[in-house]
C-alpha cells in the first residue's frame, strides 16, 4: 500500500456492505418504479413491528434520572455487564461472569472488536457463504485472509464441515457460525452445533457465534447457543438488543468470551480484549443502564407478538415467491429475518461480459 493511500476495504464497501448495496441499487429508482425494500433487517422501519414499553420505560427513566449523563467505563457500566450475563446463563450448562462480558456499540462493532483481536500477519478465517458481508469487510481492514464454508441448501444451510477439514489450517484463528441465519434464514439443531464445535476443537481454532437473532425461532428447531458448548472449545458470542427488542438504532451489543475451561486464560486474551476497549467507544451511558431492566421485566408475550408475524411474514413471501417462476426459495425460513432465494433466468454469456450480481441485479431493476 502506498504512503497516503486507504485500505482497499474502504474502496470495496459500497459494493459489500447490505447497505451499500442497497444505496447503489436505488439510487436511480423513480416514480414509475414500485419498488418495495426488503433487503435491511431493521424491522423497527415496519409499523406491526413495535419495542416494548418495558424498554421505552426504562431509558426514559435512566435519562431523567440524570445519573447516566457522563462516561460509562469502556468495557460498560457493571450492572450492564452482570444483567447480560445472567441473561445468557439462562440458556447454558453454566454460569457467566459479568468480565466475561463487554459492551459493544451494537453487534457491528462487536464483530469488527473480535477480527480486530484475533488478526495477525498470516492469519485466515473462515467465513459462511452466504453469510453477512459486514464479516469480509472487517476482514478486509484486519488483513486477514478470508477462506469461505459453503452452506448446504438441500441440508437446511448446514455448515460444511468437509470444507471446513479442507481450508482449516496452523494459521485459521476462527470458523464464524450464524445462528439463526443471515441471510438464509435457517436455526441449526443441536447435533449439528455439536458437530460444529467438534470439528473446531480438532483443528484448535475457536468459534465466533454471531447470535444477533438469538431466540428468534419459529420452525422446527428450537434456538441454541453455541456457548453450550463453550466447555468443548473457545467460543466468543456476539449479540444485541437489537433484533429481539426491535431496537437497532439504540446500538446496544455485546461481546462474550463463554470459557468455562477457562481456555482464554493461558494467552492472557481477556487482559487484551479490556485493553482493546480502552480505545473504543460504547454506546450512550444512560441506553446500558436501562438494559437491566428491559431484560428482567420484558414478559414473554411480547417475544412471543414478534415471532408470530415473523413466521407470518415468513409464509406470506414463501407463498408469494412459489408464483414467481424463475425464482425459488431452497429452505423455508425457520428463523431470524431473512431468506435466502435462488434467481433463476436465461441468459447469452456472451450478451454479459465482465458483468457481476450487482451488475446484473441493477439492469433487473432499472431495465
Amino acid at each position: 500500500m502506498e504512503n497516503g493511500s486507504l485500505n482497499h476495504g474502504v474502496d470495496t464497501a459500497s459494493t459489500i456492505t447490505i447497505k451499500g448495496i442497497l444505496s447503489l441499487l436505488m439510487q436511480n429508482i423513480t416514480s414509475n418504479n414500485r419498488v418495495i425494500s426488503l433487503g435491511m433487517g431493521d424491522p423497527s422501519a415496519y409499523s406491526c413491528f413495535h419495542t416494548t414499553h418495558v424498554a421505552q420505560e426504562a431509558v426514559v427513566d435512566a435519562l431523567q434520572s440524570d445519573k447516566f449523563n457522563g462516561y460509562a467505563p469502556t468495557v460498560g457500566l457493571p450492572q450492564t455487564r452482570r444483567a447480560i450475563a445472567e441473561y445468557l446463563s439462562h440458556d447454558l450448562p453454566y454460569n457467566l461472569s459479568s468480565d466475561d462480558v463487554f459492551i459493544t456499540s451494537g453487534c457491528t462493532q462487536a464483530i469488527d472488536v473480535s477480527l480486530a483481536m484475533l488478526a495477525h500477519p498470516g492469519a485466515n478465517i473462515l467465513l459462511p457463504r452466504p453469510g453477512f458481508p459486514i464479516y469480509e469487510l472487517c476482514a478486509g481492514f484486519r488483513h486477514l485472509e478470508v477462506r469461505y464454508v459453503d452452506l448446504l441448501p438441500d441440508k437446511g444451510w448446514e455448515v460444511d464441515l468437509d470444507a471446513v477439514d479442507a481450508l482449516a489450517d496452523q494459521n485459521t484463528v476462527a470458523l464464524v457460525v450464524i445462528n439463526p441465519g443471515n441471510p438464509c434464514g435457517n436455526v441449526y439443531s443441536y447435533e449439528h452445533l455439536k458437530k460444529i464445535a467438534e470439528t473446531a476443537k480438532k483443528h484448535k481454532i475457536l468459534i465466533i457465534a454471531d447470535e444477533v437473532y438469538g431466540h428468534l425461532a419459529f420452525g422446527k428447531n428450537p434456538f441454541v447457543p453455541m456457548g453450550v458448548f463453550g466447555s468443548e472449545v473457545p467460543v466468543l458470542t456476539l449479540g444485541s438488543l437489537s433484533k429481539r427488542w426491535i431496537v437497532p438504532g439504540w446500538r446496544l451489543g455485546w461481546f462474550v468470551t463463554s470459557d468455562p475451561s477457562g481456555m482464554y486464560r493461558e494467552p492472557k486474551t481477556v487482559e487484551r480484549i479490556k485493553k482493546y476497549f480502552d480505545i473504543l467507544g460504547g454506546p450512550a451511558t444512560f441506553i446500558q443502564a436501562a438494559v437491566p431492566r428491559i431484560l428482567e421485566q420484558t414478559d414473554e408475550a411480547f417475544f412471543k407478538k414478534t415471532i408470530n408475524l415473523l413466521k407470518n411474514a415468513s409464509d406470506i413471501l414463501c407463498d408469494t415467491i412459489k408464483e414467481i417462476p424463475c425464482i425459488t426459495c431452497p429452505l423455508k425460513p425457520e428463523g431470524s429475518m431473512a431468506v435466502m432465494t435462488s434467481v433463476m433466468i436465461l441468459i447469452s454469456v456472451s450478451s454479459w461480459p465482465k458483468r457481476n450480481q450487482l451488475s446484473f441485479f441493477q439492469e433487473l431493476l432499472w431495465g
